[in-house]
């Protein structure tokens, strides 16, 4: 290469490399920031203590935490419905606003601010306490002027933080005649008519009869009844003339049901009339009359054979280790090993076996019996949940149909003949698998 050349290529190389170096020293700056909106309060749910919301009229309602749950201590005392007051707190992490409108502001009065539509004072935990000042909207958009605790700024806030904030005594309490822990109820009574039924909680947790005696409780139509309890509730939206109404209709009323829950807060009754075809509840939990909905009031009016359990096995749907059966074409035992069915310690076919245990799982009662149980004609016996559930049902012949009875209960179920002739017919179709065929 020339010299010339070298000198060239060397003078190119020295300016590339001092762009480099002052590149790395001076990167480029990035895009401009986007405008964020001012934070004007930012509490976390947990270091809520109370709430204080002073509206316009002068009326203050205050919600306050006790024991983790929330209540509202004025204009009185109430049980406060805990989603809604929940949800108004949650609403102060965080408030922001939309602009600043008046930095400097020489009169809060065009902006409604000098005497608030709603005044929220929080108090937290540590002992500090914040205000938030809402005023009039603003003319255009869904904005709401806004000031909080010493600053002068004026704000301004979407609409929507007046609404979450701007609650009643009504949208914050308790509507529930009855203010049961679903998740530590342990007791109920339902009293309809001559029948009284009550439901207890086994060492398991599931629902069981208990009076008037103790009988296998239909979980479903148990849970279902706790779900109608739920659903009484106020209805807080009449007038005055409203309340005389309805506290005539129940006092006119003939009574319809009785219905006694216990949680760990104690035992909760909820008396039910019915005038017409409207219902009529008094609950001990909180004061006055009020009409319930027709479904609720129909669900306390079933019998203890409504929420009785039909199906004459609980093994459900976990699958059986062993079934037994004595008496009627002879004795069979079967035992699963791993996914096989084995008998006499042959392999028994997989789609003959399940078919078997299909038709014993659906097996449901019609109706119950207290007496007419004979000599059994076969017992059925299968074992479940690893080994842990032994259930043990004789069957005898009644009329066309069977009775069954589970060892060691009270109860007689009445199954149709076809129900029970299809267990025998499956049985007898129980065959071994086509590999163990000789």
């Amino acid at each position: 290469m020339k010299p010339r050349n070298l000198l060239i290529a060397a003078a190119i190389l020295a300016v590339l490399s001092g762009a480099v170096w002052y590149a790395q020293k001076h990167p480029p700056s990035s895009a401009t920031p986007a405008a964020t909106s001012p934070k004007l309060l930012d509490i976390p749910d947990r270091e809520v203590q109370s709430i204080d919301l002073k509206k316009k009229d002068g009326s203050t309602l205050v919600l306050a935490k006790k024991d983790g749950k929330w209540t509202i201590t004025a204009p009185a005392e109430y049980k406060a419905d805990q989603d809604a007051a929940g949800s108004l707190a949650s609403s102060l992490s965080p408030v922001s606003a939309d602009s600043v409108v008046d930095e400097k502001p020489a009169d809060v009065k065009k902006y409604g601010l000098a005497d608030p539509t709603l005044v929220v004072t929080i108090h937290r935990t540590n002992g500090k306490s914040d205000e938030l000042f809402l005023g009039d909207d603003v003319p255009a958009g869904s904005l709401v002027y806004a000031r909080v605790d010493n600053d002068p700024k004026v704000y301004a806030v979407s609409s929507s933080v007046k609404s979450s904030l701007d609650k009643s005594l009504n949208d914050l309490r308790d509507k529930r005649l009855l203010t049961f822990d679903s998740n530590k109820l342990s007791r109920i009574e339902l009293i309809h008519g001559k029948s009284d039924t009550e439901f207890g909680k086994n060492a398991q947790g599931d629902w069981q009869i208990i009076k008037p005696q103790p009988y296998r409780a239909d979980t479903f139509q148990v849970e279902e009844l706790v779900r109608k309890l739920g659903d009484a509730k106020m209805d807080l939206s009449g007038s005055a003339d409203d309340a005389k109404k309805a506290a005539a209709a129940y006092a006119s009323g003939q009574p319809s049901a009785t219905v006694k829950v216990t949680d760990a807060a104690g035992t909760e009754t909820l008396e039910v009339r019915k005038n017409k075809d409207d219902y009529y509840a008094k609950s001990s939990a909180v004061a006055g009359i009020y009409k319930i909905p027709s479904d609720v009031g129909k669900a306390l009016e079933k019998t203890t054979d409504d929420f009785r359990n039909k199906k004459v096995f609980d093994f459900a749907f976990s699958d059986p280790t062993r079934i037994e059966m004595h008496g009627a074409t002879g004795d069979k035992v079967l035992t699963r090993s791993g996914t096989d069915w084995k008998s006499n310690g042959t392999t028994m076919d997989a789609g003959t076996v399940q078919a078997f245990i299909d038709k014993i799982r659906d097996l449901s009662a019609d109706k119950f019996e207290s007496s007419g149980f004979t000599t059994p004609a076969f017992t059925l016996i299968v074992v479940s949940n690893d080994g842990k559930r032994t259930e043990r049902v004789e069957f005898a012949k009644s009329g066309d149909g069977y009775l069954a009875r589970r060892e060691n209960e009270p109860a007689l179920y009445h199954l149709d003949g076809k129900s029970v002739n299809d267990i025998l017919d499956a049985s007898k179709g129980i065959k071994p698998a086509a590999s163990s065929k000789k």
